[in-house]
Parts: C-alpha cells; sequence; structure tokens
C-alpha cells in the first residue's frame, strides 16, 4: 500500500487545524513518530503518514460517542 506523505502545512489544511497547534500540542500527545508520523533519513523534517491519521481520527471519535455521560444513582423514580 502507498501512503501518502504530508507536511505539517497541508496536514494541517486537511484536518482544518492551524500548523501551529499541530506542533505544538498533538505532535507526541497523539500523534506519535513511527505511527502516525516519520523523520525521513534522521533530519528535522516531519511527514506526517495521512492513512495513519485518517483511520486513527474515526477511531477517536467513535469511542467518544460510546463513552456516554455520567448516570445519576441517587434519583429516584418514584417521585
Amino acid at each position: 500500500m502507498d501512503k501518502t506523505y504530508l507536511t505539517t502545512e497541508e496536514l494541517a489544511a486537511r484536518i482544518r487545524y492551524d500548523a501551529r497547534t499541530i506542533r505544538n500540542c498533538l505532535k507526541d500527545t497523539v500523534l506519535f513518530e513511527g505511527v502516525h508520523y516519520i523523520r525521513p533519513f534522521g533530519g528535522r523534517k516531519i511527514l506526517f503518514i495521512w492513512e495513519a491519521i485518517s483511520e486513527d481520527i474515526g477511531k477517536a471519535s467513535r469511542s467518544a460517542d460510546f463513552a456516554g455521560a455520567p448516570v445519576r444513582t441517587d434519583v429516584s423514580l418514584n417521585g
């Protein structure tokens, strides 16, 4: 399978996030080296792997849907 490598700016345009947010907040907290991005030839440049990111975005949304809200157990159903 071919992989689509994106720069930070290209990824930002696709997921509608600011490039600074990706670099400062998402990288190494939800986007991990070796899974979601690589550093070609051991350099400073980062290339994001679109297929891994797009798959994980969907997983995060689905798991959040099932988390639900806390249930109150102190409410009487008898009025």
